[in-house]
């Protein structure tokens, strides 16, 4: 599962680009992460306001899981354009428990190499909106495939101009680890918000694919049949809506939690490591 370093992880590296500097390495961040949440809780003024880092621990703490809150590499159109809410409007009462027992609830175990995506969104008018989503099924040696596709969805998504450093601030990632692929009994053997698809059919002699992660639909309030035509028009199907289901479809499903971060969680974090001598 993603952890809030994998999220870390991604900025460091689109902020080094922008920045034209050495990035920190995710082993770096895995070290650095619990000694800023340490001297988070021992800061008592930090510690009152609830520090959005001490709400994510609490919060997994409270639940039992890692940190909390999102084909080859070509499939990029993962994700959708809707906004979502902003995180920061969120808030919670929790009083703060150990540093290190939060930590500790808090960690997953390592991960060596997985399929992934990354999504980028950005903050407007309120809510966050898709600005970049690109990954890949193929599994990737970790910390190149988290840098290598926290850039390309930044700054190759062809449906987007190049994410900008003035805009990075307004940032938000998502890191989404994929697992458990299986091949579908037929197109409805699936669960929404459980499972993320991915279609192939051939239709006129042309082959068609595309995917959807598993917040996609419930983001957008599909149902099973909706999110399917609206994947085959993804895909660059033009066929009449009444008919998709005379189209075979191969169905192969797979799961995978997001994990979202925003700039200023990674600031604060970044700012800690260059103020501590730690960079």
């Amino acid at each position: 599962m993603a952890t809030i370093e994998h999220c870390l992880y991604c900025f460091e590296a689109l902020a080094s680009h922008f920045e034209d500097r050495d990035p920190m390495s995710l082993s770096e961040i895995q070290e650095l992460y619990p000694e800023y949440i340490k001297s988070l809780s021992a800061d008592k003024s930090t510690t009152a306001k609830r520090h959005p880092a001490l709400e994510r621990l609490a919060a997994s703490s409270a639940s039992g899981t890692a940190s909390p809150a999102t084909d080859s590499s070509a499939s990029s159109l993962a994700s959708s354009s809707t906004g979502t809410p902003n995180p920061a409007s969120s808030s919670a009462t929790t009083p703060a428990t150990s540093t290190t027992s939060l930590y500790s609830a808090a960690v997953s175990a390592p991960v060596t190499e997985t399929p992934l995506f990354i999504t980028w969104n950005i903050l407007r008018h309120g809510h966050y909106q898709l600005r970049g989503c690109i990954g890949t099924f193929e599994p990737q040696e970790f910390e190149d495939g988290l840098s290598s596709y926290a850039l390309t969805s930044a700054l190759h998504d062809s449906r987007f101009n190049p994410v900008s450093e003035r805009e990075l601030p307004l940032l938000q990632v998502g890191v989404t680890l994929l697992t458990d692929f299986e091949e579908a009994a037929d197109e409805m053997d699936w669960e929404l918000g459980k499972h993320g698809i991915r279609i192939s059919f051939v239709h006129h002699g042309r082959r068609y694919g595309a995917t959807y992660l598993p917040d996609v639909a419930v983001e957008q309030g599909w149902t099973k049949e909706e999110t399917l035509v609206s994947l085959m028009r993804k895909a660059g199907w033009m066929g009449s809506k009444s008919k998709w289901r005379e189209v075979p479809l191969k169905v192969v499903r797979y799961q995978g939690k997001k994990l979202n971060c925003d700039c200023d969680e990674y600031k604060a974090f970044r700012d800690w490591v260059v103020s501590s001598g730690k960079a």
